[in-house]
């Protein structure tokens, strides 16, 4: 299990102690005294001490400690529900083809579904019979379970695009070399969002960011042109993240690499179906 986390310190100390699996926990550089508070609370958890903010690509760091064949991803405000991972375990070990599994994520008190989920278990995909569910084309972190030596082959997360929407580029690199992806409801996951995250809007702007440069890095030029054209009849949030996404495109073109014909036109069949987001 990895986790990572920065100034959650209080977070952490209430979701930790729910973890069924060995946690390595990637302090992306806080401040708040996280490090030296799990390790007083929680002797049992690694706990590796950044010098900076990584973003998502703490999470990399975390797997490359683990040498189990498969790695869970949680957030400091999320869990596994008892007996998530050992079913996670199963389908891996029955899928061989299988390199990333997407969980099913209750959210909140109330433990609502997260509607990404509800989106990937519609999947318009046609589904492969040698995977445990829908076929699906992202994922969300916190719910995610990962083919350790795939998610490392394919390069993890990257520094461009940082955080949040890092996951949509690691979910491409993985069906572009043959991997399967899948959503499986029967795994589940916990997620009580901490109340210290960034305003909506702000945080919509780094979506469009991260989006745009994901698209830089893996998509044809047309739909490059077609995202950032919609981000500037929009205006607001969706024009300030294209925007924002310049001073990183040139790492992006650095790393631009197009998907296969055919992995483009099963993205652009998620993308024409009436609940297509950000995050498939």
């Amino acid at each position: 299990m990895v986790v990572a986390s920065r100034n959650r310190r209080q977070e952490l100390l209430r979701s930790l102690p729910r973890h069924e699996a060995p946690v390595v926990l990637v302090d992306n550089g806080s401040t708040d005294g996280t490090a030296a508070a799990v390790r007083a609370a929680l002797p049992d958890v690694e706990v590796i001490e950044l010098r900076r903010n990584l973003g998502a690509v703490a999470r990399n760091v975390g797997v490359e400690r683990v040498r189990t064949p498969y790695v869970a991803f949680a957030d400091d405000d999320s869990w596994w529900a008892p007996g998530a991972l050992t079913r996670a375990v199963a389908c891996f070990q029955e899928h061989p083809r299988l390199g990333l599994l997407a969980g099913r994520i209750l959210v909140g008190e109330d433990q609502r579904l997260d509607p990404v989920c509800g989106q990937m278990a519609r999947s318009p995909l046609s589904r492969s019979g040698d995977l445990p569910g829908p076929d699906v084309l992202g994922f969300v972190a916190c719910g995610a379970v990962v083919r350790r030596e795939a998610f490392l082959a394919v390069g993890g997360f990257d520094e461009v695009v940082f955080f949040p929407g890092e996951e949509e580029r690691v979910a491409l690199d993985l069906a572009a070399a043959g991997w399967g992806l899948a959503y499986v409801e029967r795994v589940v996951a916990h997620h009580v969002p901490s109340p210290r995250r960034h305003a909506a809007e702000v945080r919509a702007r780094l979506i469009e960011r991260n989006a745009v440069l994901t698209a830089l890095m893996r998509r044809p030029w047309p739909v490059i042109a077609g995202r950032v054209g919609r981000a500037a009849r929009s205006g607001g949030p969706a024009w300030a993240g294209a925007l924002a996404s310049l001073p990183r495109a040139p790492r992006a073109l650095a790393r631009r690499r197009r998907i296969p014909a055919a992995l483009e036109a099963r993205v652009r069949l998620l993308e024409a179906a009436p609940e297509a987001s950000g995050a498939r």
